[in-house]
Order: C-alpha cells, then structure tokens, then sequence
C-alpha cells in the first residue's frame, strides 16, 4: 500500500511538472507573439518593454529549471555533467535575478504613474520613463556578472576545506557550497532581492491608497452621471497589482521553502518537490495575468474579424 501511494503522488508530481512547464512555455510565447503582432511597426510603450524583459526572464526559468526537472520527473536522471549543471543553474539564477527586478522596475514606474496628478510627482513620470531601459540594461548586465560565480566556485573551492557534500538537483549534481561563495551570494544577490521585494510591498500599498483616494474623489462625479466604468488607468493599476501581489505571495513560499531546504540536512521528498513546483509558478502564471491586461484573445479576434471582412469585400 505505502509503494501504491508513493507511485500516485509521483505521477502526480509529473503531471503537474509536465503542466507548469507546458503552461509556462505557451503563456509567455504567446505574449510575445502579441508584442510581434500588434508592436511590429511601433515603439514599444515603457510598461510593454519592461513586460517584455519580465516575459523574457520568467522563460529563462522555466527553460532552465522547469524543463530539466520535468525530465527528471520522468525518469532521466544525472544526464548533464558538472559544467553543463552549473550553466544551467546560472541562467535560472539570472533569470530568477531579472524577474525581480523587473517586477520591482514595474511596480514603481506604475506607482509613479498614477500619482503624475500630485505636486511632487508631476514630472517623476517623465524621468522614470526615460531611465527604465537604462535601468533594465543595467539590470541584465549587473546579475550576468554577479551570477558568474557558478563558474568561478570550483576555483574558490579548490583553495577551501570546508566544502559540504554535493548538491543534487534530479538531473544533474555539483559540489556543494562553501562559507565564502556562501557569504558573497548572500550578499550580492539575497539581500537586493528582499530590498526589491520590500519595495515592490510599498510601491503596491503606495498604489492601493492612491486609488482608494481617487475613488472617493471621482464618487459623486460617477454618482452624477450614472456611470461605474473604471478608467483605463485604474485596470491597468488593478492588473498590475494583481501581478505583483502573485509575484510577492509565490516568492514568499517559495523562499521560506528554500530556507527550510538550507537549514535541514536531510529534506523530505515532498519539501523538495514543492520548492521546486512552488519557484515555477510565477514564471508559469505571471503572463496570464498580462494576457488578461491586455485582452489579447479579443483583440486578436478583432484583428482576425477585420481581415476576414476584407478578404471577403475583396
């Protein structure tokens, strides 16, 4: 009986790998696909780019991570060597690295955005706009650096004793950490991702009361006019908070989980797996929340129902 159960959650943990993977993969190629068919020929506004970057981090991860461990899941174990492990877990790192900062980039450039109205902030939008891609840039270049230490840890290694055992991954392994890598890691990546994160909390509380203050102040206006339409600023806040909020949640888990994976020596089956399903989530989910944004599916229909009508005209 204890080998049947074991056997369904197993299968479980393949499905849901094989899911989140398969999910991930279409959701944010289909946002890309928007970007193609409605950006083609113009400038992408400074949300979109900063959507872009985001999308293209989030399939980083789901490349580098939800792929290896869905072949995992399925039986192909240990098939990449040492430096091909490391080069895998850089570019999840990287990726993991820029999708927090881009989440961050967009929860304070949308915060700044709909405060443009107050005194202090009349040209905070304006300046923001102008180093977003800068910022991103910087962001992309900055975690490529820092992330190299995957590569250079043999080397540190090789001059310290107290090296832990090897980390095992399901499809690969490498040699364990070590205090330095350890200390530098913390750091250089640990610390700026909570400072990001804590940002992203006040920027996110920042926008809820601004909107509940211009709630209250455009309440007689609607009420005098029958009207109960949200404006296009508030939807685009509304979804924005939405992403954000699911970002911190997932994040959150996920990094408790990750902290109780470095402190226990010996981690059950079951924490394992649900780190590793817990980090995919965002990646997997975060472009349905832009999908929704955007209206895509309408929108590509009306594009669609138009060149249908002319065809036919024609």
């Amino acid at each position: 009986m204890p080998n049947n159960r074991m056997y369904f959650w197993t299968l479980i943990i393949k499905i849901i790998f094989l899911s989140l993977t398969t999910i991930g993969i279409l959701g944010n190629f289909s946002v890309f696909h928007y970007y193609l068919v409605c950006y083609a020929d113009c400038k992408l506004k400074t949300v979109d780019l900063i959507h872009v970057h985001l999308m293209a981090s989030n399939t980083l991860i789901i490349l580098s991570k939800g792929v290896p461990h869905t072949m995992a899941a399925f039986g192909l174990k240990q098939f990449l060597n040492d430096i091909q492990c490391r080069l895998l877990l850089y570019i999840e790192r990287i990726g993991r690295s820029v999708s927090i900062g881009s989440t961050c980039l967009l929860s304070v450039f949308q915060a700044v955005t709909i405060s443009q109205k107050e005194s202090c902030c009349k040209d905070q939008k304006v300046k923001a706009a102008k180093y977003i891609g800068c910022s991103i840039s910087l962001l992309w270049v900055l975690y490529i650096l820092i992330h190299f230490i995957f590569f250079v840890n043999p080397l540190i290694q090789s001059y310290c004793n107290n090296v832990t055992g090897k980390q095992d991954f399901g499809h690969c392994s490498t040699a364990g950490r070590d205090g330095i890598s350890d200390s530098l890691y913390a750091a250089l990546v640990v610390f700026p991702e909570i400072c990001f994160s804590l940002l992203m909390a006040w920027s996110s509380g920042s926008m809820i009361v601004i909107l509940y203050r211009h709630k209250q102040r455009v309440q007689h206006i609607r009420s005098t006019h029958g009207s109960s339409r949200t404006s296009p600023e508030s939807k685009a806040t509304q979804n924005i908070l939405a992403l954000v909020s699911t970002f911190l949640a997932f994040y959150t888990v996920s990094a408790i989980l990750q902290g109780c994976l470095a402190l226990l020596y010996n981690p059950s089956w079951w924490l394992v797996n649900t780190n590793r399903v817990t980090s995919l989530c965002f990646p997997c989910f975060g472009p349905f929340v832009l999908i929704n944004h955007y209206s895509m599916v309408s929108r590509l229909s009306l594009v669609w129902m138009r060149n249908r009508n002319s065809i036919i005209l024609k």
